[in-house]
């Protein structure tokens, strides 16, 4: 993945999120292909910060039903990125 922006798709915004920010550790969702290396390089160039840790989780698609049909929203992967003491990102 050559683009940075293709890697690190948008910031999460959930009370846990916003919890594990004030310790320095930032969620994202980004590209499923998408590596360890490739994501802290992506949040770095992104942001100008210094990536310490990344941890990646896949989010596998919940059963929806509409009426007579049944189906799943999408699966997605999550990535928690963990940023040098200091260093933070001003996302909303």
């Amino acid at each position: 993945m050559a683009d940075a922006r293709s890697v690190v798709i948008r910031p999460i915004a959930s009370e846990k999120a916003y919890e594990m920010a004030s310790m320095n550790r930032y969620t994202f969702e980004v590209a499923k292909t998408a590596s360890k290396p490739q994501i802290a390089d992506a949040v770095s160039e992104i942001f100008g910060v210094t990536v310490i840790n990344v941890n990646t989780m896949n989010v596998s698609g919940k059963p929806k039903r509409l009426r007579n049909r049944k189906g799943l929203t999408r699966s997605w992967k999550k990535a928690v990125v963990t940023l040098k003491e200091g260093d933070s990102i001003e996302l909303f």
